[in-house]
């Protein structure tokens, strides 16, 4: 051979091996567009792809090559990440992390090979995109020869099934509520949980416990959703299928926050994959599927002339969503009574501490196979009320003795081929334990946001073994980048492989997984709003080569960290007869900056603001030491007004730094003390927003200037209300209240 033929076979043998030579190369473009949608009655700004929402299936056969093509026609970044692919690190679609943003008007490239199979999807990581439609399936097929066909299963029609929700409000303002512990939602839902409601409940102890122990009403749910849907609907039917058919469907949860109940009108379901990884058939009643997990579930149609129901409900029970499987009279699946909420509630009292932390009562929780939440169900209790939905054409509906029920769980998972990691390799033990703070909405790992860490480095070859305890009142599934991990349940070298951990509050999981995919990758809490919160880490493999598409990746990973811990902004005012008074704030992960006015309408009155800076302390987060700037003027003739320790103040115009520091006591009560730079001294005792009814709300104040406040507040809408308070300043007023 010359020496030109034996380079030219060279090249062409280099070509063939980074290029995927001879493989079927799959191409997709995706063309990303701001929309207008109606999911509710309303108009919305959402995100579409290549003109629909959800994003278009795309499908591979094990062997592929994937080529997707991104134009970005927004005004904005985006980007994709490939949930649950193995795949080159620069091609796994986190902003910041592995990629830079897509520009606006500019296309970028994924291409990787597809070098596995199962039920999988794809979102953005930009942002909140993946609340307003940038999500959709991906479905990975076995080829023909993969000797682990399953017969009877990897054969059936399969219907790509993503779950989804709406809500019509824009999800930066969401996030925003969230963290102002906006409870708009809890009023639209009806579990705002009010001293009226627990009374009516026979409660009553059980609420004052709760907030003895400082905190919120029980909360399953973040997000209150207008609509909920599957494939981008809230009812579909497939009508093809006839009595004896089964069918697989491959369920992705394309939710931001949403966990659902599954269940099946025709009867049993068999799960057969999680996580696009093959397990043993299990048949069960109905499961629960966390926020990004996949399951593939096999159906049958009982018999010819119905359809029937495959219904998702969300955990809050508040609505659901539906497809019809056949054709004729639908056959509905019995809805899920509403959650007993107080019955949560006492049980959450008895968990907690009087410092916040959680008591475990000895229990040995793990693997969902205990679940804390079981005394809210009704339907577990027997007290359900199993009523049907009368705005529907039926025949009746599918029941079943709640007893009966099997439920899926972690512990029934199990691998159809050994998962064992190698036994020669290095062993590296970590723990983390899910905190956070649902007063401010900080959710973090070890008490730490994303800002507040470094990289966790890890060494290519060795296993990673990661010990996860959930000590925060909330369920997170934490998912890995990149990886499946082994889940370890119980069933030896037949763990099942996942990529999502959903984790029960209280758990405590176990997972491992072999570090052989060099790169940075992200580990997250996958409900969108938690880890826009700050619950994240990086793992970093050691002595990796270089990203090509991120040539400063220390800038890069701060502008990452930043994202997880950015700044977010309330007011209220409230438009008085007696005078105006409100309050401005800015608040992260740690740092408040807040300022408060009250403006009476003549001299007599006065005017006086109060700023504070101030850092949260502590893993709950009940105290803030700050500094702070007070100005006072009032017409006074001169007279002096002492308060209870003796110090005179005349208020005539009075402008003062001060330290001081805030303190959260049990009732939810707000302790303040302030020494100011001319040695006044100031203690102050107050509360907002006690709920009285679901929206009447009473607030009071008192402090050793001899001053008090007390009102009520009547919530008309998210941003209005109705008011009346008595000052000790400016006297009895009414009027409106304005928030944000």
């Amino acid at each position: 051979m010359t020496n030109y033929k034996y380079c030219l076979a060279v090249f062409i043998l280099i070509l063939s091996e980074h290029f995927g030579y001879g493989q079927n190369v799959v191409r997709y473009d995706l063309t990303v567009t701001d929309t207008i949608v109606n999911f509710s009655g309303k108009e919305k700004r959402a995100i579409a792809v290549n003109g629909q929402i959800p994003m278009p299936t795309l499908t591979f056969t094990e062997g592929d090559i994937a080529e997707i093509v991104v134009h970005n026609k927004l005004k904005e970044g985006t980007s994709l990440h490939w949930h649950g692919v193995y795949l080159p690190n620069k091609e796994d679609g986190v902003p910041f992390l592995t990629q830079m943003p897509i520009a606006p008007n500019t296309t970028h490239t994924y291409r990787f090979p597809i070098i596995q199979n199962g039920t999988h999807w794809y979102h953005s990581h930009s942002g909140l995109q993946e609340q307003i439609g940038m999500y959709g399936s991906l479905v990975l097929k076995k080829k023909d020869t993969d000797p682990t066909f399953r017969e009877g299963i990897d054969d059936l029609p399969t219907v790509p099934v993503i779950l989804s929700e709406w809500t019509d409000i824009k999800p930066e303002n969401v996030h925003r509520m969230l963290h102002n512990a906006n409870d708009w939602g809890g009023i639209k839902k009806g579990t705002v949980q009010s001293y009226s409601e627990a009374i009516k409940a026979g409660h009553f102890k059980t609420k004052l416990e709760n907030e003895w122990k400082r905190m919120l009403a029980m909360d399953v749910s973040d997000v209150y959703y207008d609509k909920f849907l599957i494939n981008g609907k809230n009812v579909s039917q497939l009508s093809q299928f006839k009595a004896g058919d089964e069918v697989r469907l491959r369920i992705a949860n394309g939710g931001a926050s949403s966990y659902f109940w599954l269940s099946y009108a025709g009867g049993k379901m068999t799960v057969v994959a999680n996580d696009g990884n093959d397990i043993e058939p299990v048949e069960v009643d109905r499961l629960i599927i966390g926020v990004s997990e996949t399951y593939d579930v096999v159906v049958s149609i009982p018999q010819e002339g119905t359809a029937y129901e495959f219904l998702a409900t969300p955990e809050d029970r508040t609505k659901s969503a539906s497809i019809y499987l056949g054709n004729g009279i639908i056959q509905l699946k019995s809805r899920m009574p509403k959650l007993k909420y107080f019955e949560g509630m006492e049980m959450m009292n008895g968990m907690m501490n009087m410092d916040g932390s959680m008591d475990d009562m000895g229990m040995d929780m793990s693997l969902q196979q205990m679940d804390m939440n079981t005394v809210m169900y009704p339907e577990v209790s027997g007290s359900g009320d199993m009523k049907k939905d009368d705005n529907m054409d039926h025949s009746g509906h599918s029941m079943k003795l709640a007893q009966d029920l099997v439920t899926l769980n972690y512990g029934m998972l199990k691998a159809p081929h050994p998962t064992s990691l190698p036994k020669d390799a290095p062993v590296r033990e970590l723990r983390f334990e899910l905190t956070g703070n649902m007063n401010r909405y900080v959710w973090s790992m070890d008490n730490k946001v994303l800002s507040e860490t470094d990289k966790i480095l890890i060494k290519k070859g060795e296993n990673v073994r990661i010990t996860l305890y959930n000590g925060s009142m909330m369920r997170h599934p934490m998912h890995l980048h990149g990886h499946d991990f082994r889940v370890l349940n119980g069933q030896g070298e037949y763990a099942p492989l996942k990529n999502v951990l959903d984790i029960m509050p209280m758990e405590t999981d176990t997972i491992e997984f072999l570090a052989n995919a060099e790169g940075d990758w992200f580990f997250h809490c996958h409900i969108l709003y938690h880890m826009m919160a700050g619950m994240n880490r990086v793992f970093s493999y050691e002595q990796q080569a270089p990203n090509p598409y991120l040539p400063d990746k220390k800038w890069a990973y701060k502008k990452l960290q930043k994202e997880s811990n950015e700044f977010h902004f309330m007011a209220e005012n409230d438009f008085a007869s007696n005078g105006n008074d409100g309050r401005a704030m800015i608040q992260n992960s740690r740092w408040s900056i807040g300022t408060e006015w009250r403006l009476g309408y003549h001299d007599d009155h006065g005017y006086e603001s109060e700023t504070h800076i101030g850092r949260y302390i502590g893993k709950n987060q009940w105290f803030m030491p700050f500094v702070g700037f007070d100005w006072r003027y009032r017409k006074t003739e001169g007279m002096a007004e002492k308060n209870i320790f003796g110090q005179g103040n005349t208020k005539d115009n009075r402008a003062v730094l001060s330290i001081g520091a805030e303190y959260t006591l049990p009732l939810l009560l707000t302790l303040q003390g302030e020494v100011f730079t001319d040695g006044y001294v100031r203690f102050q005792l107050m509360r907002e927003d006690i709920p009285i009814s679901p929206r009447l709300r009473w607030a009071f104040m008192i402090n050793t200037d001899k001053e008090y406040m007390t009102g009520f507040k009547y919530i008309i809408t998210r941003n209005l209300g109705i008011s009346t308070h008595y000052d000790s300043d400016m006297g009895f007023g009414l009027g409106a209240t304005i928030n944000y």
